[in-house]
Parts: C-alpha cells; sequence; structure tokens
C-alpha cells in the first residue's frame, strides 16, 4: 500500500528524470578524451598561445584541443618569443570604393562595338553607322588610322595615326585589350560600308557561353590555300569572346613582328588561329551568324530571299543613302513582326479567357492593355472631357470653353483619324466610310493605361453598288501608355558649388530681410556650399539718388552684419539700373563675372532654400545635357485661406493651404557654359528683333535656342511665400498672361474664394 503510495509521487517526474540522465549520457559519450597530458613548457605549446590569443575572436565557440607531445624529446627547452609592438600609423589606407556597384562586383555589358573607318569615308559611311546602331548600344567606337580637323560630333572616334592596314588592325586590338576588356563580354568588329543588324545581335550573344574562345562570321579560305584553318572575312562582321581576346593578348606583339599580310581580317584570323587554335566559325549553339552579300544593281522591294530577311549583316554598302534605305527596309520587317506577335498573343488571350469563369467578360479591352482605374471614392472619379473639331470645353485655365488649338488639336484629329482608319478595316469591302463630322468626342486620362476617347462619328456608308447613306458610329479608342526606358544620364555629384542669384527691386526690399533670416539658418550656419549674389536693380530715377538716398540702403547695412556675423563670409551684390527689368538682361551682367562652369541658381526674394534643394539643383542641372525649372510650393492668401486664424509656423503641403505654381518660372538651375551657348543662337534672331531680350525670360530662351533637355517638375523641397505680385507689361503675352494666371491662382482655393464672396453678400444685405 505504502509503495503503491510512493509510485503514485514519481509517476508525474518520472519522465523528467529519464530526460535528464539520457541527456548527460549523450554528452558524456560526444566528448572526446585524449590520454596525453600537455607539457605548459613545450616548444609547440608556447608557438599556440600566442596564435590563440591573436585569433581569440576567430577561435570562439569551438572547445580547445589538446596538444600531442613526443615523449622521446626529453630535451626540450624552452623558447621565449619577445613581443614587438607593430606600429601601424601610416601604413593603414582608407579603402576606396568603386563608383558604380556593378564594376565592384564584376558585372560586364553584354556587346561592344567597334567600326573600322578611313579619314575619307569617317564623314559618310561612319555617321550612316553611327546612326544606325548606336541607339542600341551604350559603346560604339570608330577606329581609323587619321582623321580629318572636325569630328562628327556624337561619336566616339580612336585616332591611331597611321594609314597602315594592318598596323590598325593591330592598334585596334590592343586598344580594347586596354579599355574595354574587363567592361564587356563580347565585342563585335565590323567595317563601315556594312550594314548591321544590332538589334539581332544584340539578342543573340546572350544565349552565347561567355567563357568559350568563339570567333564568329563568315568563314573564308586563306588566299593561296596554303595555311589551314578559315578567318572571318572583314566584310561581314565578326564576334570575338572575351576570353579569347585575353588568351590572345600574350602573344599579341608575336603576330605584330612575326604575321606579314596586307589585309588586316586575314592577319588577325591567322593570329587568332596559330595563338590560340581557334577557327572562324558561322554557328555555334544552334545560333547562326547569317549574312548577305548586297549586289550592285539589288532592288530592296524585290529582295525576298530568306538569306536576306534573316541576314544579320549586309555587305557592301556603297554610300549613306542605301544605309539608310536597308535601314529602313530592315526596321519595318521587324515592326511588321512585332505586330503579327501582338496579334497572335490576343488571339491566345480570346481563346484562353473562353474558359474563365466569366467567359469572354474576363478579357479587358484592348487585349493587352491593363485594365481601366477602379476609383474607391467618389473623389477619385476621373472626369471626361467634352470636344468637339473647333472647340474644348474643359479649359487650362478654367474656362468653360475655350478654342481646339496646338497640340490638343492635334491630338482630336489623329483620334478621328486612327478611328475612321480602323471603321474601313472592319467594314471593308462591303461597306466604304466617309467622315462628316465629329458629333460628339470625349476623352480622359486614366493613369493606369493612358487617354482613353469615345467618339461619335456621323459617316456616309457607300456600298460596293455606289448606293450611300449618312449614320452615326460610336467608336472607342485607347491610346496606352508606352513602355517605361531608363534614360542614361552624365554623372553627376551633390558637391557642386551653387551660385544664388537674387534680383531685387524697390518693391522687393520689405521682404529681404526674411529672405536673409532664413538663408542664415539653412545656408550659412550649416555652411552650406553655396555663394548668395545679390543684385540691386534701380531704374534711371532712383539711380540718379543713389548718393542722396539709396533705396537699399537698408539692405546693404543687413549684408554687412551677416558678413561680421558669420567669419569668412562674403555676399558680393551687382548694381544695375534700368527701365524695363530682364532675366537675360541680368544674366547677360553675372554671366560675364563667372567661370564657364558655374551651377547658377535663379531665385526670388520670397524663395525658401534649404539644403534639401539645392542637392536636388546639384543633381538636375547637368552640364552640356540638362537645365532644371523647378515648380515650388506657393501659399495661399493667408487672410482668405485662414481667415483670421493665425497661419501655423511650418506650412504643410495640402490644397487648402496652397498649390503648385506651374504658371512661374522664375526659378532655374542651369550652368553658365549652357547659358552662354544658347544666348550666343539668338544672336541672329536678336539682330532682326532688339525686343527679344525685353519679351523672353530665361525659360523660353532655353527651349527655344538650345539642344538641351528642359527638365520641369514639381519641386516639394522648394517653397516660396504668398506676395501680391506684380506683372511686367514689357514681357510677352505668354509671358505676361502667365504671370496673371500665376497671381490669381495664389490667392486661394475657389471654395475659399466663394465663402468670402458670401460672407460679403451677407453683409451688404444686412
Amino acid at each position: 500500500m505504502r509503495f503503491a503510495k510512493i509510485v503514485g509521487y514519481l509517476k508525474p517526474i518520472g519522465p523528467v528524470v529519464v530526460g535528464i540522465s539520457l541527456g548527460f549520457t549523450l554528452s558524456l559519450l560526444s566528448v572526446s578524451w585524449v590520454d596525453d597530458m600537455c607539457d605548459p613548457f613545450s616548444k609547440d605549446n608556447a608557438i599556440e598561445e600566442i596564435s590563440s590569443h591573436e585569433g581569440a575572436l576567430k577561435a570562439a565557440g569551438k572547445p580547445k584541443s589538446f596538444l600531442k607531445v613526443n615523449e622521446d624529446d626529453e630535451d626540450v627547452q624552452p623558447r621565449i618569443i619577445p613581443y614587438k609592438q607593430v606600429n601601424n600609423e601610416g601604413q593603414v589606407k582608407k579603402p576606396v570604393r568603386t563608383r558604380y556597384a556593378s564594376m565592384e562586383l564584376g558585372i560586364r555589358e553584354n556587346l561592344f562595338a567597334g567600326v573600322l573607318t578611313s579619314k575619307n569615308t569617317i564623314n559618310t559611311l561612319g555617321v550612316s553607322v553611327n546612326r544606325t546602331i548606336s541607339h542600341h548600344l551604350d559603346m560604339v567606337v570608330f577606329f581609323t588610322g587619321m582623321t580629318n580637323r572636325k569630328t562628327p560630333p556624337g561619336m566616339q572616334v580612336v585616332t591611331h595615326g597611321d594609314e597602315r592596314h594592318m598596323w590598325n588592325m593591330y592598334q585596334t586590338i590592343k586598344y580594347i585589350l586596354e579599355h574595354f576588356i574587363d567592361e564587356y563580354n563580347w565585342f563585335y568588329l565590323t567595317q563601315d560600308d556594312t550594314y548591321t543588324q544590332m538589334d539581332r545581335i544584340k539578342a543573340m550573344v546572350p544565349h552565347l557561353s561567355m567563357n568559350r574562345m568563339l570567333y564568329m562570321g563568315s568563314p573564308e579560305e586563306f588566299i593561296g590555300g596554303n595555311m589551314e584553318g578559315r578567318y572571318c572575312l572583314g566584310g561581314f562582321g565578326y564576334l570575338l569572346s572575351r576570353a579569347l581576346l585575353l588568351r590572345l593578348q600574350a602573344f599579341l606583339e608575336n603576330c605584330r613582328n612575326d604575321i606579314v599580310s596586307t589585309r588586316p581580317d586575314e592577319w588577325l584570323g591567322r593570329c587568332i588561329i596559330d595563338y590560340t587554335d581557334t577557327n572562324c566559325v558561322d554557328e555555334h549553339e544552334g545560333y547562326h551568324y547569317d549574312r548577305f552579300e548586297m549586289g550592285q544593281n539589288s532592288d530592296l522591294s524585290k529582295e525576298q530571299s530568306d538569306e536576306f530577311k534573316n541576314a544579320l549583316t549586309v555587305h557592301p554598302v556603297s554610300d549613306p543613302e542605301q544605309m539608310y534605305r536597308l535601314h529602313k527596309h530592315f526596321t519595318e520587317m521587324e515592326l511588321q513582326k512585332s505586330y503579327d506577335e501582338i496579334e497572335k498573343l490576343q488571339a491566345e488571350i480570346k481563346n484562353v479567357s473562353v474558359l474563365a469563369f466569366e467567359g469572354n467578360r474576363s478579357a479587358m479591352w484592348p487585349v493587352g492593355v491593363s485594365p481601366p482605374f477602379e476609383p474607391k471614392t467618389r473623389f477619385e472619379v476621373l472626369k471626361w472631357d467634352y470636344f468637339t473639331e473647333d472647340t474644348l470645353y474643359s479649359c487650362r485655365d478654367g474656362s468653360p470653353k475655350c478654342e481646339l488649338q496646338g497640340i490638343d488639336k492635334m491630338d482630336v484629329a489623329d483620334a478621328i483619324d486612327m478611328a475612321m482608319g480602323e471603321l474601313n478595316k472592319k467594314y471593308m469591302p462591303v461597306l466604304h466610310l466617309k467622315k462628316q463630322q465629329l458629333v460628339n468626342g470625349y476623352r480622359r486620362f486614366d493613369p493606369t493605361r493612358g487617354m482613353e476617347y469615345t467618339l461619335d462619328l456621323q459617316v456616309e456608308a457607300v456600298t460596293q453598288k455606289g448606293r450611300s447613306r449618312s449614320i452615326t458610329k460610336r467608336v472607342h479608342l485607347v491610346r496606352p501608355l508606352s513602355k517605361l526606358e531608363i534614360i542614361p544620364m552624365p554623372y553627376v555629384t551633390e558637391g557642386t558649388r551653387v551660385h544664388i542669384i537674387l534680383p531685387l527691386t524697390k518693391e522687393d526690399t520689405g521682404n529681404v530681410k526674411q529672405f536673409l533670416e532664413v538663408y542664415g539658418s539653412n545656408g550659412l550656419q550649416k555652411k552650406e556650399n553655396a555663394v548668395l549674389t545679390i543684385l540691386f536693380i534701380y531704374d534711371l530715377f532712383q539711380a540718379q539718388q543713389v548718393s542722396q538716398k539709396d533705396i537699399f540702403a537698408g539692405v546693404k547695412a543687413q549684408i554687412t552684419s551677416y558678413e561680421r556675423k558669420f567669419t569668412g563670409v562674403k555676399v558680393p551684390w551687382v548694381s544695375v539700373k534700368t527701365d524695363t527689368p530682364s532675366q537675360i538682361k541680368f544674366m547677360d551682367i553675372l554671366s560675364k563675372k563667372h567661370p564657364v562652369d558655374t551651377l547658377f541658381f535663379t531665385a526670388t526674394v520670397n524663395t525658401v532654400i534649404n539644403t534639401e534643394f539645392l542637392n536636388r539643383c546639384r543633381m538636375n542641372a547637368i552640364s552640356n545635357w540638362q537645365v532644371f525649372f523647378p515648380i515650388h510650393f506657393k501659399d495661399f492668401n493667408p487672410d482668405l485661406a485662414y481667415q483670421g486664424v493665425e497661419p501655423p509656423a511650418k506650412i504643410d503641403l495640402v490644397k487648402d493651404a496652397g498649390l503648385f505654381d506651374r504658371n512661374s518660372f522664375d526659378e532655374a538651375c542651369f550652368y553658365n557654359s549652357d547659358y552662354m551657348t544658347a544666348r550666343t543662337h539668338m544672336t541672329v534672331d536678336l539682330q532682326e528683333n532688339e525686343e527679344l531680350l525685353e519679351t523672353l525670360d530665361i525659360y523660353e530662351m532655353f527651349v527655344k535656342y538650345s539642344g538641351l533637355h528642359v527638365f520641369r517638375a514639381i519641386e516639394p523641397a522648394l517653397h516660396q511665400k504668398y506676395f501680391q505680385q506684380t506683372c511686367n507689361l514689357h514681357l510677352s503675352e505668354d509671358i505676361y498672361r502667365r504671370c496673371v494666371q500665376s497671381s490669381l491662382e495664389g490667392l486661394g482655393l475657389r471654395t475659399q474664394l466663394a465663402l468670402v464672396l458670401f460672407e460679403q453678400e451677407q453683409g451688404n444685405s444686412t
């Protein structure tokens, strides 16, 4: 009885005891025992102690191993290793990181193209080759023996300084090995009298093994037939793998000294065969190097052979006109292939959609285009704009009706033409439709798919027997958004000094103090890499009274106080007198006082400048490439927006507080060199119309007289406080209209203005 009670107490803890016992047993079995004892004074042990001290972190977490001592060595004497402190000062170098992650990771581009040209053909055939293949590749280099004084713009030309063909080929391979061998996997060489279907070659090389020694082109027997193997004929171009060029690199000098040939392609072929044992092939891993030999009187429209249609290269091309005709022909072929593939995919989608739960209704129209935007609330519903062939009933300035003109008129006309073409494609030859008029037109922009149109067209339907009747057809069209493309941009940094230009008139003096306080806290205290230059603008009367009464005396005193407050800071200023203030006139003066690589930012007295925007200015303004015109956020009139309530210290970017002013072009970031270039192009028109300096602003000057990208974008970091804007009557009609529109829209929202009018009417009625 007592034994059963004891068993009852021990039964719950029995599994715990068994588990602990089993754990101890397994732990003892996993320990490796060593019988030999360690001699603490042995030579090996001393070395182990030092190495373990140095590698303590590496050995963390590992069980300490026992050292085995040879028992026969009784006369083992301890050896003391003196500690020497290593002085690493001056030896530690700061690691230098590469500019791009691809370089650090060893990622290479697929294809490099080199074109062998000459002094006589670089400006004709060379230019035509560049225009037909350069848009497919990041790097196309033209190699020539000698060149003219003026090389064609937009081409990278390497001159070897010798007209010998074999020497030029040797120098070309050497130049590629020295400059591009670590950046590309495949190297394509061709002549300037060869048309290349570069998109086909570019599509083929990713499928070839880059580690193979491949010499691919149009195989040709050596002249005389005494040498075994075949080389690639240079006229049709050839592909060289990176592995092949690396193997050839060590023997390039031997080829130059030992191989004699008058043909550069034959010389290169003998060099490759002799030292790499690689022959020219026109097929590898199932891919063929197809080529077509052009006859003297070939007619492209009649050429229907598969050899021509599948050709990667065509040779010889006699002149640039023939090169462009070939490019047009092959481009149309590729475009038609794309259209056929799209139609095939659309048909497959329709066939598969029949099996879906909703049948054909599950396939969105048009097939392959993203479905329409679905609003979550009534505020997200997309608005349709109504139009006719002559009138638009949704205008940019808020007017209920305006004339359809410019790009909008071209857009509507193109939509109508497309609709009539699709209708005739559907009903011909039974009916032939002729447009009579557009009855109703609707369009809206859907951010998920593109521009949508609904057209009610009154058309005349003519039968095959000549009978006609007027009918109305409703057509739905979509102009889909194109695929996004990343445009390569030049490399820029945020270390460039920004020269801020602040023009001031008499009306601006009341706001200068606040501008300088903000600039002092954001720029001077943070030691921003920027320089402020103030431009004092006097009219003729004010300039005569400067010695007696200077309207900018208070501003100049504030500048002096800031220069004393911030040691080493100088705020230069320039005084000009004119009755017709103009941005271009002022920049003409300042441009001459600064180097050509100066980065300018033109500001206003109400602009709030901070570090975030200055960095954006540095990144978006690119010399000889792009100018930047930011769209600032402008505060509404506080009396209307807040109506007696104290405005917050920091205004958020919300629709009730202000708007992004699309009509203002006062702020701009650009380089002095770009300004000087555009200003030079303006000289011819300036001789015919001297008022251009007064009627144009810097934005229109860059748009009309420079080939640069004019980048216009919303800039949340650029803020402008509300002020009563005065528009210059001397400016052009468009600029004056933009100024007035900016002033009116900057007052407040329509609901805020309507509320003020409502309160006034209520006050008048009482």
